[in-house]
């Protein structure tokens, strides 16, 4: 299967332009259906709001985006274009916006949405969903930064540690990475240790951005 991200996790995000409160939040969701139902909840929860401007994409479904009654352009389709240029789906996201009073004009607009959008998507985070190979990688502790960062540098995922008498690293690597990883675990230790395969899976994981 390919490659594909998605938000890590729910997130709220709130900013003020020219007295006019911007409330951004994101979601990872896999149907429509619940992409409606999130929006439709904000609608209930910001209901003395003036707008709650929205958009959701999906992998192989539908796009869909609303102004809510701002002008046309200026919100939803902006909302949008974060995601579509980040490269992340299955994503839901609605911006409430609380009326300051003051007139932002069409490019005040877009840009007040779009930062909404990015910086609810930066609370959330991304995760790469594809086929990781779990690997363990056991050295003394004087080693433990080093594997780590050799890691990263694969664009694996450090998972959790053991701390014995040795250090257990467990790490997620992408398949197209792992004899690369495995190579430098042995020219790190020059042998004295190396990283062991553990099984693979087709799952979300954390990625740094």
């Amino acid at each position: 299967m390919t490659e594909y991200l998605i938000p890590t996790q729910p997130s709220e995000t709130e900013f003020t332009e020219k007295r006019s409160t911007f409330i951004g939040h994101v979601w990872p969701v896999e149907t429509e259906e619940e992409a409606r139902v999130r929006i439709e909840e904000m609608k209930k929860k910001y209901h003395d709001a003036r707008h709650n401007c929205w958009c959701y994409l999906l992998k192989d479904g539908p796009v869909r985006y609303s102004d809510d009654g701002e002008p046309q352009g200026t919100a939803g389709q902006p909302m949008l274009g974060v995601f579509q240029k980040e490269g992340v789906t299955n994503v839901c996201c609605v911006v409430t916006r609380y009326f300051g009073g003051v007139l932002l004009g069409a490019g005040g607009l877009v840009r007040a949405y779009t930062q909404s959008a990015k910086d609810a998507l930066d609370a959330a985070g991304v995760s790469a969903v594809r086929r990781w190979v779990e690997l363990a990688v056991e050295c003394p502790y004087s080693f433990l930064e080093r594997v780590k960062l050799a890691c990263a540098v694969q664009s694996g995922i450090v998972g959790d540690i053991e701390y014995t008498a040795s250090v257990i690293i467990h790490a997620l690597l992408p398949e197209g990475s792992v004899k690369a990883f495995q190579v430098q675990m042995t020219e790190l230790s020059a042998g004295d240790f190396s990283a062991v395969e553990l099984g693979e899976s087709f799952r979300a994981a954390p990625i740094e951005r």
